[in-house]
């Protein structure tokens, strides 16, 4: 029988995990250190994600993933031994602490110290990403159990100093704290340097309330497992609740969400008009738009240059946001769970003085057809489709049902890049699903004739991934040396797709409809360094951010590009 390659054992595994917890929500609950928590561990192992590193080796904790997985669940998980998924709560008026993550748009309550309760809004992505952290968290933990007993059944030294460190509230740097690190490097199998660092990292987002410090979050994680060995009622264990199950698939918020915001463009009777919907960040289309103007208005003399006028935007949200509503700009703040806000931008409504003067526009079109553009939020993997099919299905109001007239949708992201770097552009020509065998072929209305030479530009398939997480290094080379030539991967494109075309299927909106895929690479997954655990982009995000929203702001506000 043919050996299995790396890639389609990572498949399998990929395939398991995924399978393993659909099946795992309708049980409605499960141990990590269980049967079937072992089964999730060793799918997790198999295709072991990039973005975890070296989780596979059992000598030395994933410190990189460590601080990538912190950094979006909610403080004190590592203690928890009860963790629940539930669909939205009436929990506003409990005692129970409200408390989100630093890099997650993610609900949660702390029922008690040892207690955490997830409110799941976005759908079966928003659950594959979380258990995929707590899966990790798991391993990791498991590795600092095995460092406390290293001479039998006496705690180390190491461990016994740690314990004593943590009930200290601030450690002064000083021969205790750099003897301190020292012992926990130990612990961990990791440098000095590399501990350090780590510990500067965590406790600059502890002291704003994020995490609790690497000290605590190691002694805690490896607590935890010490009290597990000590009775079932100590064992970490992972509810899902009926209401989720109920939800997952239904649009609940999704619908919530849609027809809210048809209510506000029926309120500013802007339903009537053609719309252009963009997918995109909450800052870049507004200061491209209001950003000249608004800089005049507080007596700051905008730069030449629009990329160095950006810069001068920093710390002006406010001064930008107060402009703008005077030019036809509405802030839509969700109420519906979904975490997706919207701005709406009556172009009717903009003069010329808004905006830079590199950014160019038709006026004469503006004036005569004054397009509504619609801004949406990013939304979250499979949410993605929920939000968009709602989107463009009919509203029922007492005039009747209707569509909304949508002329254009524009997905502007963020993606991992396969044959570039940090801060190239990627134009998708197709998606393909990872693990499933849906794919969508589209006719994308960006060119890299649209783009300056500045950045380099890649046209070709994407990869829509299940996770962030749920990433294998051979997979992903797969897709790009094969036939599929694939450029990049992200989580939300196949989904928008999938949702556009069923609307065009159903006649909701037109099939000459234009379609716009454009991304952005925040990180090379091929490349040891430029995983999405290296950090974030910094002021390199700004030059192709704001390229591909000066194009797209461009293709729909200029008569050549008119449909």
């Amino acid at each position: 029988m043919e050996e299995l390659s790396k890639s389609q054992r990572a498949r399998s595994a990929i395939a398991a995990f995924k399978t393993l917890t659909d099946a795992l929500i309708l049980t409605g609950s499960y141990q990590p250190s269980g049967t079937t928590g072992r089964k999730l561990e060793e799918a997790l192992r198999q295709f072991s994600p990039e973005i975890y590193g070296s989780m596979s080796d059992q000598r030395v904790v994933e410190l990189k993933g460590l601080e990538y997985v912190i950094d979006r669940l909610p403080r004190g998980i590592e203690e928890c031994n009860k963790i629940v998924l539930t669909a939205q709560e009436d929990l506003e008026g409990t005692s129970f602490e409200e408390i989100r993550p630093l890099k997650r748009r993610r609900l949660s309550y702390v029922v008690s110290r040892k207690e955490i309760c997830f409110v799941i809004t976005k759908g079966s992505t928003e659950i594959y990403d979380i258990l995929t952290h707590l899966t990790f968290l798991n391993i990791e933990a498991q590795k600092i159990r095995t460092q406390i007993n290293r001479q039998g059944s006496e705690a180390s030294l190491e461990w016994r100093a740690l314990q004593e460190i943590v009930d200290i509230e601030e450690l002064a740097e000083g021969p205790e704290f750099d003897q301190a690190l020292w012992n926990l490097s130990i612990i961990l199998g990791r440098t000095y340097r590399e501990t350090r660092q780590t510990y500067h990292y965590l406790d600059q987002n502890r002291v704003k309330g994020f995490n609790n410090g690497l000290f605590r979050i190691i002694q805690r994680l490896g607590s935890r497992i010490l009290r597990e060995e000590g009775g079932e009622e100590d064992r970490l264990t992972i509810y899902f609740t009926p209401s989720l199950q109920d939800i997952l698939g239904h649009h609940r918020y999704a619908s919530h969400w849609a027809i809210a915001i048809k209510q506000r463009l029926s309120a500013l009777a802007l339903q009537d008009r053609s719309i252009h919907v963009i997918s995109a960040n909450m800052h870049s289309f507004r200061n491209i738009i209001y950003g000249y103007g608004a800089l005049q208005e507080i007596g700051v003399k905008p730069a030449d240059d629009l990329y160095e006028m950006i810069h001068q935007l920093r710390e002006c949200d406010a001064d930008i946001e107060r402009y703008a509503a005077s030019f036809g700009y509405t802030k839509h703040e969700d109420s519906s769970g979904s975490n997706i806000d919207v701005q709406i931008i009556d172009t009717g409504r903009l003069t010329e003085a808004c905006v830079h003067q590199n950014v160019l526009l038709s006026w004469d079109y503006i004036k005569k057809d004054q397009p509504v553009i619609l801004v949406m939020d990013y939304a979250f993997g499979a949410q993605a489709y929920e939000v968009m099919d709602e989107l463009l299905s009919p509203f029922v109001s007492d005039r009747g049902e209707w569509n909304l007239r949508i002329e254009s949708i524009s997905i502007m992201g963020k993606a991992g890049i396969l044959p570039g770097k940090k801060g190239d552009i990627m134009l998708a020509t197709a998606h393909v699903m990872e693990g499933t065998p849906h794919n969508y072929i589209l006719d994308n209305d960006l060119s890299p004739h649209d783009f300056s030479g500045d950045l380099d530009v890649y046209c070709g398939p994407m990869v829509t991934v299940l996770g962030t997480s749920l990433q294998n290094r051979d997979v992903l080379e797969r897709f790009h040396s094969s036939s599929w030539r694939a450029v990049g991967i992200e989580m939300e494109g196949g989904h928008y797709q999938r949702a556009i075309n069923a609307a065009i299927i159903q006649r909701h909106i037109p099939k000459t409809m234009k379609t716009r895929y454009a991304y952005y690479a925040s990180d090379n997954p091929l490349i040891s360094g430029e995983t999405l655990a290296s950090g974030p982009m910094g002021d390199e995000g700004i030059m192709p951010t704001y390229q591909i929203s000066k194009v797209i702001a461009e293709k729909i506000l200029r008569t050549d590009h008119v449909p």
